[in-house]
């Protein structure tokens, strides 16, 4: 009988931990898309169905499928001023390919709701917060910023990383370079400047990152880059008293 009961007790930290499982996800993922006064109409398309097409990545699909028992929570919100942050896609838990492929179709047939055209990178920073308050249980919390200039309105963005540090919130950003700066050096030293500027003012966390778009027709592909990079797959290497615990796979 001795022999049964770490048996037993194995089995019961099984249980638990499929109950915490199920009842919690893997990672809520927010993207803010930046919509302010320097994205034009071709622009903003060339933005959703990139964000579409990255979703529908095959290596992109799997990352997100890869732990059916703890799917990946997303929403997204497209930012300019402060009263301009509408919900593009409110949270849905992708659990499926069907799930994923809704929400890339529905982003396919959004259009351009009239934005007013400041930036106000530190509000799209504090709308990413709110809505990442409502996916606490989440393992992981991530805010992913998408911004083709620097904050010409609200608060500055350094004043959010408090509160998101705080709450234990990574935020990760997407930099769009110019489509046509002229000459080449040009181009690479404008996306280099707007790089230094978010990775300064906007990223936080041990493992955020910057990744860059030379252009809004290479937005697709830099979507996809920056999905694989943070799209976190978990081994479990023990279980603690809060829940499971794991570490990155390398």
């Amino acid at each position: 009988m001795r022999r049964a009961r770490p048996a037993a007790a194995a089995l019961a930290a099984l249980a638990l931990w499929g109950a915490q499982a199920a009842a919690a996800c893997r990672q809520a993922l927010v993207l803010a898309l930046d919509v302010s006064g320097s994205v034009d109409a071709g622009e903003y398309r060339l933005q959703l169905d990139g964000v579409a097409s990255a979703l529908q990545d095959p290596g992109v699909r799997a990352r997100i499928l890869a732990m059916p028992q703890a799917p990946v929570d997303l929403a997204i919100f497209e930012w300019s001023e402060a009263g301009h942050m509408p919900l593009l896609i409110g949270w849905t838990t992708l659990s499926d390919d069907a799930a994923i492929d809704a929400v890339a179709d529905r982003l396919r047939t959004t259009r351009r709701s009239p934005a007013p055209p400041g930036t106000a990178l530190g509000h799209a920073m504090e709308r990413g917060l709110a809505l990442l308050d409502e996916r606490p249980a989440c393992w992981k919390r991530t805010l992913d910023v998408s911004g083709d200039g620097q904050r010409n309105i609200g608060p500055h963005p350094r004043d959010m990383k408090p509160a998101l540090t705080a709450a234990g919130v990574t935020v990760n950003a997407l930099v769009i370079g110019a489509d046509n700066p002229g000459i080449g050096d040009a181009r690479q030293a404008e996306i280099a400047e707007l790089s230094s500027y978010f990775r300064t003012n906007v990223i936080i966390g041990a493992d955020a990152f910057v990744q860059t778009a030379l252009g809004f027709e290479s937005y697709a592909d830099a979507m996809r880059r920056k999905l694989l990079r943070e799209l976190d797959g978990f081994v479990f290497s023990a279980l603690g008293p809060d829940g499971p615990r794991g570490r990155r796979d390398q």
